[in-house]
């Protein structure tokens, strides 16, 4: 081995010489590298540009964070020496030795440095570097997608199948292992994945979208968390190559590994990946992500969706609130982009309704006990009996298994459309008369034959399958493991009633199947004219981005998709209703509608009978004060909202003849209040007969008075 030079920060090492701050170290013959000055290369003795000084990037690889000639700058890559490079045979830096000799006899300054850099990166390179490229190496295996297909062009989804992922504490002794997710399996979820799978082959069956191009896909599990969801953009953007040839730079950067990305579901990773992709133009188009946040076309240019924007479903929800009465509420919500911006969202529209707010709660599924039984025992001492829930299913589903335990008083649940039409939840009898809006339910031909045409063998060629067919089933398609028994053939997917077969409501499903479809139509848009499309063709994905932002179509199951300026759809929901069927089971029942699109005030409307929480056909109430009657004005309590308020009797010679007045008048001086204090009666005139007492004395007083007054005129 080498004797080993010195390298400054950042820098690497040479042999003999020694390298300044941000500056790799000379050829392994020695040298010294300048202040924030190029670098050369240990095997070709080459130098290697910097941005400060040459105003170009230094010869990085994106994909692996690999610098030619140094040590590895991030993204788990290092260099690896080619053979011919390493024995510094002809053609490589020994070509140079002449050079570099002088170089360092003459101990060049920093900016000689920068001038060779310069003249390095314009092309006067010695022509035998070339032909020896420096390559990385991924520190690890990339990423396997959970389902994948080759094809002419490969589009990339990510799907939350699972809730979490799996953390180890990191020792900083050791690399630390690779991200995994962990958790049960959202059937519901798998379902999603699989309808772009199914989008994908309907595609490539049709003459007239894409003719003579197949299609692929790359179907990537997110967990439902950032860091995955980072990993796997990353992915589809670089492609999965173990190795990066630093020559192919600038061709590797002009086209993604993927044109364009289906999903994520939930908004917070959606909102990373939009970040990461929207960097390169890859067209992101999520089916599920909702926070308004995501329209913000400044921040995330590359987004769009086919789900509307949470602004016009909490717009929504405030109407049909004031709608139904209910002036004093609760709320609780996921303590994250999704729940945060659409709770905002619909408090600043309630308030503007008129509609107080009892209390405002937030949680989320990975923070601790306490938290979530705090905001349970809230809801219990609450005196609010509407409840508006803006969360996550996996939020939900804990908070009502919390409340489960200790039930509060019967609650009318309005729920956001994450939950409010996800079956998994049909099961919590205290949501029953439930009521909230949903994306409009569907029907798309050949999906339910797609779905259960899974057998053990194709079980077996997807990780995701293998889990979801082993846990459905509770065996083991590899044999016994864990107690588990072998799987025999007599499983019949036919008979499993799960969210993954549930086809009866087929609402997030179809926004999947829209978004695959946009997509198909941008790349058609690219790569064909009236006649063919070009396989081989060439693109940027900034080009499927513009064609995605135009798309105007009408799928095969009837339904329209084009976006607006800041990539959302029209916003059309259905009024879905949890209402109690003759058998003692739950159903979604669709009660009205919402259009986005109609004139002001013309958005909401009812089309059917609303069941009540326990069956009730009565609108329940929920009011802080019930109203004040026509005698009496509301006075606020003090410290509460303005939903809040005391009745109080008009005073002496007042009234007040409206409900819920606000102050008492004062009746006319001819006038007296009735005795309910709700109108002004005409005082009586009264006369006096002769033969009262009265009109006597008043008599005698009058005359007596009058011979006064004539006795003291003759004095």
């Amino acid at each position: 081995m080498t004797p080993a030079g010195t390298g400054g920060p950042w820098g690497a090492t040479g042999t003999g010489g020694t390298g300044g701050p941000w500056g790799a170290t000379d050829t392994e013959e020695g040298g010294t590298g300048g202040n924030k000055g190029a670098a050369t290369s240990r095997e070709t003795g080459e130098p290697a540009a910097t941005s400060k000084e040459a105003g170009e990037p230094a010869a990085t690889s994106a994909a692996t964070g690999c610098r030619s000639g140094g040590m590895p700058t991030g993204g788990g890559s290092r260099v690896v020496r080619p053979r011919e490079l390493a024995s510094h045979g002809p053609g490589s830096g020994s070509q140079q030795g002449g050079q570099n000799t002088t170089e360092q006899t003459m101990q060049l300054t920093s900016t000689l440095k920068m001038f060779l850099s310069m003249l390095w990166i314009n092309g006067l390179r010695p022509a035998a570097s070339k032909a020896d490229p420096v390559s990385c190496r991924l520190w690890s295996e990339p990423q396997m997608p959970g389902l994948y297909m080759k094809g002419d062009f490969v589009i990339g989804g990510i799907f939350a199948i699972h809730y979490y992922m799996r953390s180890e504490q990191n020792t900083y002794t050791r690399q630390p292992p690779q991200p995994q997710c962990s958790g049960s399996m959202d059937f519901r979820q798998l379902r999603f994945a699989r309808a772009m799978e199914f989008t994908i082959q309907e595609i490539n069956n049709r003459t007239d979208l894409l003719p003579g191009i197949t299609l692929g896909y790359q179907i990537h599990d997110s967990c439902a968390a950032v860091p995955m969801a980072i990993k796997v953009a990353l992915l589809l953007a670089n492609g999965m190559e173990p190795f990066f040839d630093y020559n192919n730079l600038c061709q590797n950067f002009a086209a993604a590994a993927v044109p364009a990305v289906v999903g994520d579901s939930p908004s917070t990773p959606s909102i990373s990946i939009a970040r990461m992709l929207g960097l390169f133009g890859i067209p992101q188009v999520s089916y599920y992500s909702t926070c308004a946040c995501l329209s913000d076309k400044r921040q995330y240019p590359a987004f769009l969706r086919t789900v509307p924007s949470d602004h016009h479903q909490a717009a929504a929800l405030a109407k049909m609130v004031k709608h139904f009465g209910w002036t004093w509420i609760g709320a609780v919500r996921s303590d994250s982009d999704y729940g945060n911006y659409g709770m905002a969202s619909f408090l600043k529209a309630a308030q503007e309704e008129g509609i107080c707010v009892e209390y405002s709660e937030s949680y989320y599924r990975t923070q601790p006990r306490s938290k979530l039984e705090r905001v349970a025992n809230v809801i219990r001492r609450s005196t609010a009996r509407v409840i508006v829930a803006f969360l996550h299913s996996g939020d939900m589903r804990f908070l009502l298994e919390e409340l489960e335990r200790q039930p509060p008083p019967p609650l009318q649940w309005i729920g956001s459309e994450t939950w409010i039409i996800d079956p998994e939840f049909l099961r919590f009898n205290m949501c029953a008369g439930a009521i909230g809006f949903g994306v409009p339910r569907s029907v798309i031909p050949g999906l339910r034959e797609f779905l259960l045409d899974l057998s053990p063998e194709q079980a077996l060629k997807s990780p995701l399958l293998t889990e979801f067919w082993e846990s459905s089933f509770s065996c083991s398609l590899k044999g016994s493991s864990g107690g588990a028994r072998k799987c025999n053939g007599s499983e019949d997917i036919r008979a499993l009633q799960n969210p993954y077969t549930d086809t009866s409501q087929l609402r997030v499903t179809n926004l999947v199947y829209k978004a695959t479809y946009a997509i198909a139509h941008a790349i058609h848009g690219v790569i064909c004219n009236d006649t063919q499309c070009d396989k081989s063709a060439k693109f940027a994905p900034w080009q499927i981005l513009d064609q995605v932002k135009r798309v105007n179509f009408i799928t095969k199951n009837g339904f329209w998709v084009t976006f607006d300026s800041n990539g959302d759809p029209v916003a059309i929901y259905e009024l879905i209703n949890w209402q109690i069927k003759k058998d003692g089971s739950i159903d979604f029942i669709t009660v009205g509608h919402y259009d986005s699109s109609k004139p002001r005030g013309q958005e909401f409307s009812i089309s059917r009978a609303v069941s009540w929480l326990g069956g009730k056909t009565e609108v329940p109430r929920s009011v802080c004060s019930e109203s004040c009657p026509p005698g009496t004005r509301k006075a606020v309590q003090k410290g509460k909202p303005v939903c809040c308020y005391d009745c109080i009797p008009c005073g002496e010679g007042e009234i007040s003849n409206n409900t819920d007045s606000l102050n008492c008048v004062q009746c006319h001086p001819e006038f007296w209040p009735n005795t309910q204090r709700n109108s002004c009666l005409p005082k009586p005139v009264e006369f006096l007969s002769w033969d009262d007492t009265l009109s006597i004395i008043l008599t005698a007083f009058s005359i007596t008075g009058a011979f006064m007054a004539s006795y003291t005129a003759r004095q």
